[in-house]
């Protein structure tokens, strides 16, 4: 399979579109948890009653008639081979949870990939919508249709003080995570996330990874969420979320225009040579190639590079993950063979530009 090929079957459409401020946020996502009042939660439940909820899911879900939304594709679990759920999981599609589980679960996945509907995870239903850009209010808008219109066919968990229950407590009440997923390169060379961080945490938000809970801020992308589901309305959460990572653009801005004006030179320095080492590696480790590719990122928003699409780090910073390099060379990879593989992939992709 030709590079552009595999691309083009292997990117969520989401991650070539342009949205909101996208030279700085690379996505919005909002993620609704909810379960059935009539069956015990995941952690509980029997394998019968798991196959229950994915039939009473995939039958409404063939009856689909929302409008804006396309058609869902349904996903078992215990149907997909490790590499093809790692996939899911470097494409943000499903959890590391769902991926990892018993073989209970399922996903519904919408053909542009926008729309993600995790059946059995750690509850019995998780909404994922993914918009590009800083689109959060709109991708809320989206996740309570598609919750309204399940709703309109089965029971939740539901308490009338509390809310919405859930398997995780820090999940009651509104079920709900807000995420915003931003390339914040410029505060991290002024040394300033070290201060944000904490700054962010006492507003009730955590700063993660690009994969959540317990990843590392690989090529500088950070992934900004609440942490409070309950006490709080839906529309209170995102506001608030909104306003720090309305705060964050700001920022990283001035330190973009400030590294401009004290180091120029050093900075179109550092991504010319991160450029030199993508176009010409023969072997990359995954932390390099991230670091670099937030370099080539940041030096095509700056005007430094020309004629490269800003979506190359959206990109590549799927395609080289080691589930993708072994799904494109057909089969499990040593480390040392992904390292070769994602080099060489990196200077393929990089050709395509200067075509």
């Amino acid at each position: 399979m030709s590079l552009e090929r595999f691309i083009n079957q292997a990117v969520s459409s989401w991650m070539n579109a342009e949205g909101p401020d996208s030279d700085i946020v690379l996505s919005s996502r909002i993620r609704l948890a909810r379960n059935l009042s009539e069956y015990k939660f995941p952690t509980l439940f029997s394998s019968e009653e798991a196959n229950d909820i994915i039939r009473i899911i995939e039958e409404k879900a063939n009856n689909w008639d929302v409008e804006g939304i396309s058609q869902f594709e349904l996903l078992k679990m215990v149907e997909l081979q490790p590499l093809q759920k790692r996939v899911l999981v470097e494409k943000h599609l499903i959890s590391p949870t769902l991926a990892e589980g018993s073989g209970n679960g399922a996903c519904l996945l919408s053909e542009n990939e926008e729309v993600s509907i995790m059946i059995n995870e750690e509850d019995h239903i998780r909404i994922q919508c993914i918009f590009p850009g800083f689109q959060i209010s709109e991708a809320l808008i989206m996740a309570n249709t598609i919750d309204d219109w399940l709703e309109e066919d089965v029971n939740y968990a539901f308490d009338e003080k509390i809310g919405y229950l859930t398997s995780c407590p820090t999940n009651v009440g509104t079920g709900l995570r807000a995420s915003v997923m931003m390339h914040l390169p410029a505060l991290v060379l002024t040394h300033q996330m070290n201060q944000i961080i904490p700054a962010i945490n006492q507003l009730g938000l955590v700063v993660r990874g690009i994969y959540g809970e317990g990843s590392e801020a690989l090529g500088n992308i950070f992934q900004i969420s609440n942490q409070i589901t309950l006490g709080k309305s839906e529309e209170d959460i995102v506001e608030d979320l909104k306003s720090v990572v309305g705060q964050l653009i700001s920022q990283e801005r001035s330190a973009r225009e400030a590294l401009v004006k004290t180091s120029n030179i050093q900075l179109e320095d550092r991504v010319f040579r991160s450029y030199g080492v993508l176009s010409n590696c023969r072997i990359i480790e995954t932390k390099e190639a991230a670091r670099c590719l937030s370099d080539v990122r940041l030096g095509i928003d700056m005007g430094y590079l020309k004629n490269i699409s800003k979506n190359i780090l959206n990109e590549l910073m799927i395609l080289t993950q080691p589930g993708f390099l072994q799904q494109y060379a057909g089969g499990p990879l040593r480390p040392d063979e992904r390292d070769f593989r994602r080099a060489s992939l990196i200077r393929e992709r990089i050709n395509m530009e200067n075509e």
